[in-house]
């Protein structure tokens, strides 16, 4: 009996220890909400298991569109948020609900069009490209689904003096899905399409599709994080969020974003502002 009373309790120590270990891990663990772009560039998966060697700090990940993000970081659903949509970063900022936004790192988009370039726009700028397109009536392709892509691209269609809301006809076409899926709709029509230039990269069926513009200052595409406010959200994971942030506009997490490549192109140009704002 005595063995068995012992055996017993043994048991229940090492479930009681399992437990310990298993709440230890989760409270050295944080949810990052960003966008499906970012995350399909591949950039997190190469970075977080940099950061969890250095800090023992897991990041669980979701990715959703711009606007989802915010939406669900608007709820306290995530600790930290990484983005590139800076008026909506700024509007959640100036509601409250992060105290901060940090500059990290930027990208470019590009404008995508067919190698024949049907509308003669390679090489111009891309207010001028954009209202050629638009003048011409010639294809474009639109993600239509309210990411961070699809607003710089209505942004850009304002740059260029177009209200595409009423300009729009048979010749642009949305979507209403991701990146990948606007690239081979543009692909199979033959159209125009903005692309961020991690997705291009990665998008390996291009048929006769190229670049035609890319360069222009105003199709910069910067990224932002921002700690979620614990204030507003006492769940939220403050020290541990705020350690990531710290970590990725460091020297040596701008260093590592700098060091990803797709083959053998760099994605991603790091210029953290470490003083917030």
């Amino acid at each position: 009996m005595a063995v068995r009373r012992l055996s017993a309790l043994f048991a229940l120590l090492c479930g009681l220890a399992a437990a310990v270990a298993a709440s230890s891990a989760e409270d050295r663990a944080i949810v990052l909400a960003t966008t499906a772009s970012t995350q399909e560039s591949g950039l997190l998966d190469y970075l977080l298991p940099i950061f969890r060697d250095k800090t023992g700090i897991d990041v669980t990940v979701i990715a959703r569109r711009a606007d989802e993000v915010l939406e669900g970081a608007r709820r306290g659903e995530a600790d930290v948020v990484l983005m590139h949509a800076r008026p909506q970063e700024e509007k959640f900022v100036a509601d409250g609900f992060a105290s901060k936004r940090y500059d990290v790192m930027y990208s470019d988009y590009l404008l995508i069009g067919p190698k024949s370039d049907p509308a003669g726009v390679k090489g111009k700028d891309i207010a001028t490209a954009l209202k050629v397109i638009e003048a011409k009536g010639a294809p474009f392709v639109t993600r239509g689904d309210r990411s961070g892509t699809h607003a710089a691209e209505l942004a850009l269609w304002i740059v260029a003096g177009i209200d595409i809301a009423s300009a729009k006809g048979a010749w642009y076409r949305e979507v209403r899905q991701g990146m990948n899926v606007a690239l081979e709709a543009a692909r199979a029509a033959n159209a125009y399409v903005l692309s961020d230039r991690g997705s291009w990269i990665a998008f390996k069926e291009r048929g006769d599709l190229d670049i035609v513009v890319e360069g222009d200052k105003r199709l910069l595409n910067q990224y932002g994080v921002m700690l979620v406010n614990a204030e507003k959200f006492p769940d939220v994971k403050k020290e541990l969020g705020q350690t990531f942030v710290d970590w990725l506009t460091s020297p040596e997490g701008q260093a590592a974003i700098a060091d990803y490549k797709v083959d053998g192109q760099q994605l991603f140009f790091p210029n953290a502002d470490r003083s917030g704002g």
